[in-house]
C-alpha cells in the first residue's frame, strides 16, 4: 500500500539531494508553492518542463441530479484546478521510453523515492 507523499518529505528530498540546511530545504520549498500558488490565483497557468502544466479554468454553470431523488438541481459557475502531466511524466510513470527525435532516445530512469519513503514494489 503506499502512501501520500508530504510536505516535509519533498523538503527532507531537498535536503538530502541539494546539501542545504533543513531550514533552506523547507523555506525552498514553500517559496516554490508559494509562486506556483499566486500564479495560479492570478489566472496564471503554470508550465513545468518534463513534469506537466497547472491552470485554474473556469466552469460554466450546468444542471446536475440529486442520485438519490433523481432532482434535477443548478450547479453554479466555479474555478477548478486542472493539472495536465507531460508526455516525459505519464512515460515515466508507464516505465517507458519516449522518442525526443528521430536521432535519439530518452532514457528515462526509475523513479526513487526518498528515504524513509516506502517504494511501490512494498
Amino acid at each position: 500500500m503506499s502512501r501520500t507523499m508530504t510536505r516535509a518529505q519533498l523538503s527532507e528530498s531537498i535536503y538530502q539531494e541539494v546539501g542545504l540546511s533543513r531550514n533552506e530545504s523547507a523555506e525552498l520549498l514553500e517559496m516554490v508553492l508559494g509562486e506556483i500558488s499566486t500564479a495560479l490565483v492570478r489566472g496564471e497557468p503554470v508550465k513545468i518542463s518534463s513534469f506537466g502544466s497547472f491552470s485554474a479554468r473556469q466552469k460554466g454553470e450546468r444542471i446536475g441530479r440529486n442520485p438519490k431523488t433523481g432532482e434535477e438541481v443548478p450547479i453554479r459557475p466555479r474555478k477548478v484546478l486542472v493539472f495536465r502531466a507531460s508526455q516525459l511524466l505519464k512515460a515515466r510513470i508507464r516505465g517507458e521510453k519516449i522518442s525526443a527525435g528521430a536521432d535519439r532516445d530518452l532514457d528515462i530512469p526509475d523513479a526513487q523515492p526518498p528515504s524513509g519513503y516506502p517504494s511501490s514494489d512494498s
